[in-house]
């Protein structure tokens, strides 16, 4: 069993900045790439980015430059999620996955990230 371990969500005023990390832990037979989804209310769920192991990384558009992905040199299990000038259109609840190279994947269980004056 993989669990996701999630933290570093919360409130923030316009322009600011959060870093979320996601700590897997478990039986990971092979982690093919890792990355974080979000949910806003009432919207769709969109990929917000993503890492490989090989580190090659991906991004919604409307995030590319303020949003940076990351991984921990030490634990390769645990990624981070960079963002920086913060816009009300980001709130939302962000969902952190892992893929491994069997196809599985598996979710936390969201932190929530409200953008707000």
């Amino acid at each position: 069993q993989v669990q996701l371990a999630e933290s570093g969500g919360g409130l923030v005023q316009p322009g600011g900045s959060l870093r979320l990390s996601c700590a897997a832990s478990g039986i990971i037979f092979r982690v093919n790439s890792m990355g974080w989804y979000r949910q806003g209310p009432g919207k769709q769920r969109d990929l917000v980015a993503s890492i490989t192991r090989g580190d090659d990384t991906d991004y919604l558009d409307s995030v590319k430059g303020r949003f940076t992905i990351s991984r921990d040199d030490n634990a390769k299990n645990t990624v981070y999620l960079q963002m920086n000038s913060l816009k009300p259109e980001d709130t939302a609840v962000y969902l952190c996955f892992l893929n491994d190279v069997r196809g599985r994947a598996f979710w936390g269980q969201g932190t929530q990230v409200t953008v707000s004056s």
